[in-house]
């Protein structure tokens, strides 16, 4: 048996997380680059982001594994982190590439950017080489940008969802005739 409300509670605080690592680096690198280059910022603040965020999500893991949970919980919090690790971990750098952006620098200066990269390559492009042929790789590595962020944007809004309704105020009573 699963239980479906402690998963629906680590993928909440997966949401948490991943708002957390964006603005954190993003507010991070901003910050250090009114001191220094850019470049330098990031270099600076990803590698602490990138394993802040790590740890966290290890931290999360290692508590459901520790928990009172079945067992089939226990691996579904498993497989989720699995597959969520490297969109969340995207979270930073995204921040990093949403500022290079506006500032109109080009990201791949970067170290740990480059770092970043090169390890999610060596993840990928073995799964790009097993499904067609290496020339694969630059989609592959493109849709992964874009599915991280699709799955960051996501969990901003489910987390965020709720507050907005909250300001919003309570839904209109329909009129009885």
């Amino acid at each position: 048996m699963i239980s479906l409300a402690h998963l629906k509670n680590r993928l909440g605080q997966y949401a948490a997380l991943w708002i957390g690592a964006f603005l954190l680096s993003g507010v991070g690198i901003w910050l250090v680059a009114v001191f220094v280059d850019l470049i330098d910022a990031t270099d600076l603040i990803l590698p602490a982001a990138l394993i802040g965020t790590a740890l966290i999500l290890g931290v999360g893991v290692i508590a459901s594994l520790l928990s009172r949970e079945t067992v089939g919980t226990k691996l579904a919090v498993l497989v989720l982190a699995a597959l969520l690790v490297l969109p969340l971990l995207w979270a930073p750098m995204s921040a990093a590439v949403a500022i290079a952006f506006f500032a109109d620098r080009s990201i791949e200066y970067s170290q740990a950017y480059a770092a970043f990269q090169i390890g999610v390559a060596r993840l990928l492009f073995p799964l790009s080489q097993a499904i067609g042929d290496g020339d694969l790789f630059g989609w592959v590595w493109s849709a992964f940008q874009w599915v991280s962020t699709v799955v960051g944007f996501l969990a901003a809004l489910t987390k965020i969802w709720p507050a907005v309704r909250r300001l919003l105020g309570p839904e209109p009573k329909a009129e009885e005739s």
